[in-house]
């Protein structure tokens, strides 16, 4: 049965990293003495719940996360180093420090190491978010024991809630653009300055069509922008929104 180590220390563990091409090796000292931390930890690097739904929501948050009182939001799994690194860059995050605990000895030392060997996978650490003030473990949000990789409570959402139930989150903004489109680039431009960050879907690209916008937007012309679900329209409706 997995245990909360709550009120317990982080397990004492020295990291070898790639930094700029080189090796070093960095402690949990380094890392969480004297800081608040935000850790999350997965069970690897672009597989499909991590990659589409864990680490990208903490990567739109992170901001939020520092704006809150906290140090470091960092991304653990048991992957080599040069795979998180790939992955980091893939995933654009660069708000997120990517932990590779590649030997397994952080997530054997938290007791949440498991084995998914009969799915080609060995030794990976269980799906969990933590909160860590000077190395001390306050707060752990670990996934139930149950088959497959279930994904109810480590999300960064119930982290920050139990941080700060009032934090104000950004907008989740989705842009549907097409290169070369100076209405697009308009759009951009506005959502840039008001400092929204953004998903943009690139029309001519992955399939992406005018048949596919308009089935989605009912528009056929670029660009068409969504805030948290709901459709604004192209430029002029989004700088009337924006104006608000």
């Amino acid at each position: 049965m997995l245990q909360s180590r709550e009120g317990q220390k982080v397990p004492q563990v020295t990291f070898p990293i790639r930094v700029n091409g080189e090796w070093q090796k960095v402690n949990s000292d380094a890392l969480f003495k004297d800081k608040t931390v935000v850790l999350f930890a997965l069970p690897g690097a672009f597989t499909p719940t991590c990659s589409s739904t864990h680490l990208p929501r903490f990567n739109e948050l992170a901001g939020v996360f520092k704006a809150n009182g906290v140090d470091s939001v960092i991304c653990l799994s048991v992957n080599d180093p040069f795979v998180m690194e790939t992955w980091q860059e893939e995933q654009n995050a660069e708000g997120i420090y990517f932990l590779p605990d590649g030997n397994g000895e952080f997530s054997e030392g938290m007791g949440l190491l498991v084995d998914k060997s009969e799915i080609g996978l060995g030794k990976r650490s269980w799906r969990y978010s933590m909160l860590v003030k000077n190395g001390l473990i306050e707060k752990m949000f670990i996934e139930p024991e149950e088959p497959g990789d279930p994904f109810k409570v480590s999300d960064a959402d119930t982290m920050l809630n139990y941080i700060n139930p009032k934090a104000i989150c950004p907008p989740r903004v989705t842009f549907f653009g097409k290169p070369g489109c100076q209405h697009c680039a308009r759009a951009r431009k506005m959502l840039k300055d008001k400092g929204y960050r953004f998903e943009e879907i690139e029309l001519g690209s992955h399939g992406i069509s005018y048949s596919s916008l308009q089935a989605v937007s009912g528009r056929g012309t670029t660009p068409q922008v969504y805030i948290d679900g709901q459709h604004i329209g192209g430029a002029d409706e989004l700088a009337t929104w924006l104006a608000k």
